[in-house]
């Protein structure tokens, strides 16, 4: 009688090649059903981080945002002391508007996104 398929390979578990087969199938099996995540974990010591991906338009008007909630913050502050305190609170401000100046430059030299 004709058979139409062949018999199938032998699967000797000690045949030597079986143990490689194996481990491809399990590397092939964890690629496709678990992949690792693309970006190494997070450093457990970093509280804070920024997401790949976001557009400079977005990350300058955020941080021209976050100087002036630490404008106003210092400015408050700075009513309230007196002295040397003073002058050391004047001088953070200082920085903090010509940093607020310096993004909000490049923030003008951005090309705005498209709406979609």
């Amino acid at each position: 009688m004709f058979k139409a398929t062949p018999n199938p390979p032998d699967t000797d578990p000690a045949h030597p090649n079986s143990k490689e087969f194996d481990e491809t199938a399990d590397r092939v099996l964890d690629y496709y059903l678990n992949p690792k995540p693309s970006k190494p974990e997070a450093d457990p010591s970093q509280l804070f981080t920024v997401v790949n991906g976001v557009d400079t338009e977005t990350l300058l008007a955020n941080l021209s945002e976050n100087l002036a909630s630490a404008n106003a913050m210092i400015s408050d502050l700075a009513f309230d002391l007196k002295g040397s305190r003073r002058h050391v609170a004047m001088g953070i401000q200082q920085l903090i508007e010509l940093s607020s100046l310096l993004a909000n430059s490049a923030l003008d030299s951005v090309e705005p996104r498209q709406s979609t």
